[in-house]
């Protein structure tokens, strides 16, 4: 979906970014308010688009890209002190999914709809995401947490070594908002090689 056709859904992903990301590893104290705020820049970008997962009428997983330069600052710095075109990138939000609803393919569909339409930007070469980075010994990893890294392989992405940008959100159980680390998994669609 993209433009006005996302904003009569903006209450259902606010739900499921606060429900979701409050698992492991964002630990995400949010509200829906906010998120609800957040999500708006989606419907009111041109370019962005929202992939949704229904179960009948129930939305139970999202997935969103818009591009790079219709993000935050924050996300464009990273990629612009590389030396690096940000008009060439777009830019792939969040990917949430209801637990009960995963390991059926939903999360390949969701890279494969936001890649498709990131083919439809002009100029654009590759795709982005961020992944949190969090301490191997942290004391609410739950145990036998897999990363996603071999998956997200899979798709093509890579780590960039070094390339990184920084958000702060309220952690569960906090009471201040927190700096954290966030890794760039980029990948080719075109075929060009990062310069």
């Amino acid at each position: 979906m993209r433009g006005d056709a996302i904003r009569p859904f903006l209450t259902d992903l606010a739900r499921l970014r606060t429900t979701v990301f409050r698992a492991w590893p964002y630990l995400y104290a949010g509200s829906e308010t906010y998120e609800h705020a957040y999500l708006r820049s989606y419907a009111d970008c041109s370019d962005a688009a929202v992939i949704l997962a229904f179960d009948g009428d129930r939305v139970v997983g999202a997935a969103t890209c818009l591009p790079l330069m219709a993000e935050t600052d924050a996300i464009q710095a990273p990629i612009r002190a590389q030396g690096w075109n940000p008009e060439r990138f777009v830019y792939f939000g969040e990917s949430v999914l209801m637990p009960a609803y995963r390991g059926r393919g939903t999360g390949v569909a969701f890279f494969e709809a936001r890649e498709a339409h990131a083919r439809t930007i002009p100029n654009c070469d590759f795709t982005c995401f961020c992944s949190v980075r969090r301490e191997p010994d942290h004391p609410q990893r739950p145990t036998g947490f897999v990363p996603l890294d071999d998956f997200w392989r899979k798709r093509g992405y890579r780590p960039i070594p070094g390339l990184a940008c920084t958000m702060s959100w309220l952690d569960v159980g906090n009471m201040e908002e927190t700096e954290k680390i966030l890794d760039f998994w980029v990948r080719s669609l075109s075929g060009a090689a990062l310069p």
